[in-house]
């Protein structure tokens, strides 16, 4: 019997839990309108993956993370990113890979390849629940305003770390040129300084391993 029972053991061990492997992030679609992207062709090679922070706040302050009112938004612009993650890690496909997302407008990387203008076409964007601090959204309302806003709700929690740490390896499977460091995955405000300022200083890039 402890024969049988060692033996048993081991074969756990060697096959892992039960279960199988770690279940894959579940992703729910949520469509924005063609208009906020358009079809991907091959010379628009993905290499980078540029993340955002989103929120309704300019609208309600008291309640920021209205997923209805943020996605009308994008819409009514005619932009948008390929997924969005709220504040309890839940992703959504907003826009497939497919497809080019008008998530980066104007701007320009600071190293190779610079992409000016060009980003949109070579990215994969990713917009957070998140608020920045007061100086990087005071273009959006008042400091009287910004201070209306719950201190939970402002920056980045746990599970929206957790959440993009395991999209990021499921793009970068897709993309393998997207390569794991700061030249490729970055921030709007690095491509578009002066002009956007997310996902800002209380971002932690060494929350997703960078």
């Amino acid at each position: 019997m402890i024969r049988s029972l060692f033996s048993w053991f081991c074969l756990l061990l060697c096959l892992g839990p039960l279960s199988g492997s770690a279940p894959r992030l579940e992703i729910i679609k949520r469509p924005l309108p063609d208009s906020c992207s358009r079809a991907r062709t091959p010379a628009d090679n993905v290499t980078h993956l540029m993340v955002h922070f989103c929120s309704n706040a300019p609208e309600d302050p008291a309640n920021p993370y209205q997923l209805d009112l943020i996605t009308k938004v994008f819409a009514s612009y005619g932009v948008g990113a390929h997924y969005l993650i709220d504040r309890q890690g839940t992703v959504y496909e907003l826009i497939n890979e497919s497809r080019v997302a008008y998530h980066a407008g104007k701007g320009k990387l600071p190293h190779p390849p610079h992409y000016e203008n060009q980003m949109n076409a070579h990215s994969i964007g990713v917009e957070l629940m998140g608020i920045g601090t007061y100086e990087e959204m005071k273009v959006y309302f008042s400091e009287t305003e910004y201070n209306k806003i719950a201190k939970a709700n402002i920056g980045y929690t746990a599970a929206q770390y957790t959440a993009l740490k395991s999209l990021i390896a499921q793009v970068r499977g897709r993309h393998p040129a997207i390569k794991l460091d700061r030249q490729h995955i970055v921030g709007h405000d690095e491509y578009a300084p002066g002009r956007k300022t997310d996902p800002g200083k209380l971002f932690n890039w060494q929350a997703i391993g960078l």
